[in-house]
């Protein structure tokens, strides 16, 4: 069962290796046809039949949303939900691939229209230490089921292991989500962003620091233990320890790097190399989803919150 529908990239293979290859810098419009994002989302009247053979009556605090091409049922919401469609999420970049040289690098459908998201490489990039290179994305997507508001966030990825990590913005959010409640202002969401590039500057700071900081193997062990233990069912995921401390220990990609060998840096990368590549799911497109919006990205964040601890 494939949570992604359709999906379209530029340039090299995305991590989670899947989509139609686009000659890179395409027009939007291709984009939204290699993506399969041409459709609209549309809404219906909710209707309900009290007894055999009564007459239907609406169900005015709710409506139905579904797709445009296919006729296919996405949701039922309530009245006040306010739709971003497909196409807005493409358009969102336009500007930004013009004025500001990103480059939009993913775009897809998951859970059958129920998601859909863009990720485009931004301007920024730095060196942790020789060759470890971190690039800047901004990722936006959407959701029409209630469980995603729409959600603007800049991520990075490194290059030797294609690891995402969200980056905190200036007022350290960790996003700009925009509640279904509410309408989608493109132009006010860029603003909340601040697309300036102090975000990054704080990240990329803390990123070098935590290559700096040397680990001990038992404190490894403690770091790892304490991120994979719910303390109110008292249990620890032994599987997933073992296997984030085998990264770290040499069989990470990047893991013998001088920035990651023994480090914290090496440590936080452990983690998000495990949600990315390693972590049990269903398929790849549910480990995406899981890793950009659900348990994974909020084990990701933990592991990052905790390896910022060791160097305060």
């Amino acid at each position: 069962m494939h949570l992604i529908e359709t999906m379209a990239y530029a340039n090299a293979t995305p991590w989670h290796g899947l989509g139609n290859k686009l000659p890179a810098k395409s027009a939007i419009s291709v984009w939204a046809k290699q993506a399969g994002m041409e459709w609209n989302i549309q809404e219906s009247p909710v209707y309900f039949q009290a007894s055999e053979g009564a007459s239907h009556t609406a169900f005015n605090e709710q409506k139905v949303l579904y797709r445009s091409d296919t006729g296919e049922a996405l949701s039922v919401v309530s009245q006040r939900f306010q739709v971003v469609q497909p196409r807005d999420v493409l358009e969102f970049y336009r500007d930004l691939t013009k004025a500001h040289g990103f480059t939009l690098e993913t775009a897809g459908v998951l859970k059958g229209g129920r998601k859909v998201w863009a990720l485009a490489k931004t301007n920024m990039s730095a060196n942790i230490k020789g060759n470890d290179t971190l690039n800047g994305y901004l990722l936006l997507a959407t959701g029409c089921d209630g469980t995603l508001a729409t959600t603007a966030q800049f991520t990075s990825i490194r290059v030797v292991c294609n690891n995402t990590l969200a980056i905190a913005l200036k007022d350290g959010t960790a996003a700009v989500k925009v509640p279904h409640s509410t309408t989608f202002d493109p132009k006010a969401v860029k603003q909340q962003l601040g697309l300036s590039s102090a975000s990054w500057t704080d990240f990329i700071y803390q990123m070098k620091k935590l290559s700096e900081r040397k680990v001990k193997s038992n404190e490894a062990e403690a770091f790892v233990s304490s991120l994979l233990t719910d303390p109110a069912a008292k249990f620890t995921n032994e599987r997933a320890v073992k296997k984030i401390l085998e990264l770290y220990d040499g069989h990470g990609r990047g893991a013998d790097l001088a920035s990651s060998k023994g480090t914290a840096f090496g440590l936080l990368n452990a983690v998000t190399e495990f949600v990315d590549h390693e972590r049990r799911a269903r398929s790849t497109d549910y480990r995406l989803d899981s890793a950009w919006f659900g348990a994974g990205a909020n084990l990701k964040n933990g592991a990052l919150d905790q390896a910022i601890a060791l160097i305060a």
